[in-house]
């Protein structure tokens, strides 16, 4: 499995199902054109593109050009790297019948073609140790409690992330932006 340090973001929840088989990475998914009308979420990717980088994979369709010109034209000067799967014609098994332009989207394509692009879009190996645990979380009343989606809340905030994250993904998010040290710093503050 190709660990990976920036931050992959592609359309859909089944894109990003394919790509957790794949690659050990923290993936956010634009939820196709919701992006468009959620603020919160282009201020985190902006955020992590900051902090860790971004690699836009969408599909090789209209749709996933038009995500992935969007996300381009939000972050301005803020570098992003682009991975793109070939075009390839076929429908994905979960389907009954292909889409309007007949592609395969990420979910369809083998892969070994899309470690490829990854690693020609310049993905870098991920090192990190010691991250913050689903155990922490339960330590601090983040997960598994009464309050602990209030909580989770409060410490979103204090962090200035979005404060609908799950449990999950808030975890993802404060190891991409912060150490152990730093995380136990803000909680005890």
């Amino acid at each position: 499995m190709l660990k990976i340090k920036e931050v992959i973001v592609v359309e859909g929840k089944y894109d990003k199902i394919k790509l957790s088989q794949i690659v050990d990475a923290v993936i956010i998914t634009t939820d196709g054109f919701a992006l468009y009308n959620n603020k919160q979420k282009i201020a985190l990717l902006k955020r992590l593109a900051t902090e860790r980088g971004i690699i836009v994979l969408t599909d090789s369709d209209r749709a996933g050009f038009r995500i992935r010109n969007y996300i381009k034209q939000c972050f301005g000067d803020i570098p992003l790297r682009h991975a793109y799967i070939p075009e390839t014609f076929g429908k994905e098994k979960r389907k009954d019948k292909c889409g309007a332009e007949g592609l395969l989207g990420v979910e369809g394509i083998d892969d070994e073609v899309i470690i490829d692009a990854l690693k020609k879009a310049g993905v870098t190996a991920n090192d990190k140790t010691n991250p913050v645990t689903k155990a922490d979380f339960y330590e601090y009343c983040l997960a598994g409690g009464k309050d602990s989606s209030a909580n989770r809340q409060r410490l979103a905030k204090k962090m200035g992330l979005p404060t609908k994250l799950s449990a999950n993904a808030l975890i993802d998010v404060i190891n991409l932006l912060y150490s152990r040290e730093e995380f136990l710093e803000i909680i005890e503050e």
